[in-house]
């Protein structure tokens, strides 16, 4: 009885602990200088659909809003898409690997998910911080947020329009900042 307790303690402790690491990536990811840059409810967001002309795997619509005219390229817009919807194919194709690891868990009644992420969590992982990437060294520095689509249930990109943001011609104020 007493091994039972502690298998379930333990089981509390790791998902109280998984709180604990998401939360303080959260906090991580906004610096306290740049809180003035964190998109507002009512702010402007522009939503990149889901495409479901292929079936159901997650891919997005690579049509460039109007919205982010002026804003980004649309080469680089395309290539971020692009590569978010690549990573997104990687992360559903099934294999070797993934067959492997369903039997073993299947032969540990599914305890090994307890201490092993999935092909796909792995692969959601490295899409968040590829989007967490492509926010630091592209689109906030053009007055964009891109927010992962695991935070959306995987329904739609959406791009956050911040308040004081520049072009990429740098104008400043295109009058589309605060509403």
């Amino acid at each position: 009885m007493l091994g039972a307790w502690n298998f379930e303690e333990k089981i509390i402790r790791k998902s109280i602990l998984s709180q604990r690491e998401h939360t303080c990536q959260i906090c991580e990811a906004i610096p306290m200088e740049d809180i003035s840059r964190i998109p507002q409810p009512n702010g402007i967001k522009v939503f990149i659909q889901r495409d479901y002309t292929d079936g159901t795997p997650v891919r997005f619509q690579t049509k460039f809003p109007a919205e982010l005219e002026g804003r980004i390229e649309r080469s680089t817009f395309a290539e971020t898409i692009n590569t978010i919807n690549e990573m997104y194919k990687e992360a559903e194709s099934l294999g070797g690997s993934t067959y492997c690891e369903s039997c073993f868990a299947c032969l540990t009644a599914y305890l090994s998910y307890l201490c092993v992420d999935t092909h796909y969590e792995k692969c959601l992982k490295k899409i968040g911080r590829y989007i967490e990437n492509q926010n630091q060294t592209i689109y906030v520095s053009r007055g964009l947020m891109l927010v992962d689509p695991a935070e959306r249930g995987l329904r739609t990109l959406e791009i956050c329009i911040l308040q004081d943001s520049g072009g990429i011609g740098g104008s400043g104020g295109s009058g589309l900042g605060g509403r």
